[in-house]
């Protein structure tokens, strides 16, 4: 592939002209979901294998961790794939505004979240979406041309089959002997990865590795994957009808949808909670995480319309302007969250692994997020893409972007 430097400048400015300064706010918001979630699985093995940590055990921890489980757990990785649907759309509008080949752009670009989805998965987090994404979204090649009815009805088709496993599976656990149920194997299990956690990078990468090819992928494709399949719908087709472009022409449908999946997603969240509970029992377990995975795309479709409906307000757009630079800096910033991470609690650097209650692992995400708006915004006033954002819009576009602002002359 030959990289090309002529026209780069005049194409990136053109694109940043339509850009959309509430779908950048709406990913910035998100970022602060998967932060959150992400640093407690990274800070304890424990966390990870959804048993109680004997260490922090008291009433302020399982209060943070039910928090945690009730707002932000499986609703905000959600949230980010309609923005991927969504932004599928929005790449192929440039595409055609550039008169260029679409279909290679977006191989090109499902190859770079690829590669770096691989490598953060095997370094730093195995939990990583990158690499999910990019293999899921060769689906959003094949139904580009899906009208948005279509698409909402085959979203609504999935998550139906899902649904239909998912409840015979929960009546099956009800109906089972749960007495004693032992989960000594899961407690061991952490074991071992905070000895690896608590190593040097060496040991931190090869428990990294168990960890991915053990459980964690396929726990992503065959567990997040089909929900990360119905939004990724969802935002094709809001995409293709531009609900995004100017959303308050209609506060009322907004309004509406908000209340539609607040309300089942709200139970289905406290359900979910509830049953991650040391106290809960076993036999019910399974249904409260069936019920909070089949409520969350509802939930997270109600947290963005809320967040809309709130950019309206004067605080909103306020709080909206600090949102966008970390927004349009998203795939950085969620790279950096796990290299700090990664240093705080692995054998990359300080190795507190399971030494930190969740109220710190909470404070300690809230301080990065908080330190991340401002560096966004710095960032962007002297560049017009964030470092990893650049790379990857090199290798999608086939020519070197404009790295800085051109000077006003």
């Amino acid at each position: 592939m030959a990289f090309e430097t002529g026209s780069s400048s005049r194409n990136t400015i053109t694109e940043a002209q339509h850009r959309l300064a509430q779908v950048d706010g709406l990913r910035g918001f998100a970022l602060l979901g998967i932060l959150v979630v992400n640093s407690q699985v990274m800070a304890s093995p424990y966390y990870a294998q959804a048993v109680a940590d004997p260490a922090f055990s008291s009433p302020t921890d399982l209060a943070v961790r039910w928090l945690v489980a009730l707002v932000f757990e499986t609703k905000f990785y959600l949230l980010f794939s309609f923005l991927f649907g969504y932004s599928f759309t929005l790449q192929r509008a440039a595409a055609d505004r550039q008169q260029a080949a679409f279909v290679p752009r977006w191989l090109r670009r499902l190859a770079g979240l690829a590669l770096l989805g691989l490598a953060h998965a095997l370094l730093f987090y195995p939990g990583d979406i990158l690499l999910p994404y990019a293999l899921l979204g060769l689906l959003l090649l094949g139904w580009r041309h899906l009208r948005p009815e279509r698409a909402l009805r085959r979203a609504g088709w999935v998550l139906g089959l899902l649904a239909v496993p998912w409840l015979l599976l929960s009546v099956l656990s009800l109906m089972q002997p749960w007495a004693g149920a032992d989960f000594s194997v899961y407690e061991a299990q952490a074991q071992v990865a905070i000895a690896s956690y608590r190593g040097d990078v060496a040991s931190t990468v090869m428990q990294n590795l168990r960890d991915w090819r053990g459980s964690v992928w396929w726990q992503l494709m065959l567990v997040q994957g089909p929900f990360v399949v119905v939004m990724f719908l969802v935002g094709h087709a809001l995409g293709t009808r531009q609900a995004l472009a100017q959303p308050w022409q209609q506060p009322g449908r907004l309004r509406r949808w908000a209340l539609m999946g607040l309300l089942p997603g709200l139970t289905g969240a406290v359900l979910y909670a509830n049953s991650g509970q040391p106290a809960a029992d076993p036999g019910w377990r399974l249904m409260g995480f069936a019920a909070g995975l089949l409520t969350s795309p509802g939930l997270s479709l109600a947290y963005a319309c809320a967040f809309l409906l709130a950019w309206r307000t004067r605080t909103g757009q306020r709080v909206g302007a600090w949102l966008v630079p970390a927004g349009r800096m998203a795939l950085s910033n969620y790279l950096m969250q796990s290299l700090v991470c990664a240093f705080i609690f692995t054998g990359w650097g300080l190795g507190l692994s399971a030494a930190l209650p969740p109220l710190a692992v909470l404070g300690i995400a809230v301080g990065l997020y908080a330190l991340q708006l401002p560096l966004s915004a710095w960032w962007l006033r002297r560049h017009l893409h964030g470092p990893v954002e650049w790379g990857l819009r090199a290798l999608t576009l086939g020519r070197w972007p404009a790295w800085r602002h051109t000077p006003a002359v």
